[in-house]
């Protein structure tokens, strides 16, 4: 018999001291058969989360029972159905959350508020003037200029892309007659 663990903290986080302790010796073998009061003593984090945890106490040879649900025991006939069952409970709840959350970012959105991280510095004419002036006077890289003026290297990116684009345009190489490939402003002279 190895000593117990009595939790003094919440059951709804698996971030508790004694718990921890318990699986630390469970994954050391330093016990066969966790004995629980019932299985909301164990963890009231959710389904999926308690299925884990029994999970991961099967993966270290350590057997599980429920004092109060016989059910609940790894031990007996029943380990395979209630597991089975838990998996099928588990999967709908993330189900669930999953079209909670969808619900919810739409009425956001319907409502005009913006999903996502918030901006870092919001996006202002000035700003706009601000990063197309830099880039164009060549004040650094474009990782610098966001730094310099306190947005991020996306928001540089975008407001310079329309410029970008442009010298891209005017500044591909043409094929001249000598034979090689100059770019269209550089004038060629003959010093001999």
């Amino acid at each position: 018999m190895s000593p117990g663990w009595t939790d003094r903290e919440s059951g709804s986080t698996a971030d508790r001291t004694n718990f921890q302790a318990m699986f630390r010796a469970a994954s050391q073998r330093k016990f066969d058969v966790l004995l629980f009061w019932s299985i909301d003593r164990l963890s009231r984090e959710g389904v999926l989360e308690t299925l884990q945890h029994l999970n991961r106490l099967t993966s270290y040879g350590v057997n599980y029972r429920s004092f109060t649900e016989q059910y609940f025991d790894s031990c007996g006939i029943f380990k395979d159905a209630v597991i089975s069952i838990l998996a099928t409970i588990a999967k709908q709840e993330r189900i669930r959350i999953s079209e909670r959350v969808r619900a919810g970012m739409r009425n956001a959105r319907a409502m005009g508020r913006r999903i996502g991280r918030p901006a870092q510095v919001p996006l202002t004419g000035q700003l706009r003037e601000e990063i197309a002036e830099a880039y164009q006077q060549g004040e650094g890289s474009l990782k610098a200029i966001a730094m310099r003026l306190g947005t991020s290297l996306g928001t540089v990116q975008r407001c310079v892309a329309p410029s970008r684009n442009n010298l891209v345009r005017h500044s591909r190489f043409i094929h001249n007659q000598a034979g090689s490939f100059l770019p269209p402003d550089l004038k060629i002279t003959s010093g001999f």
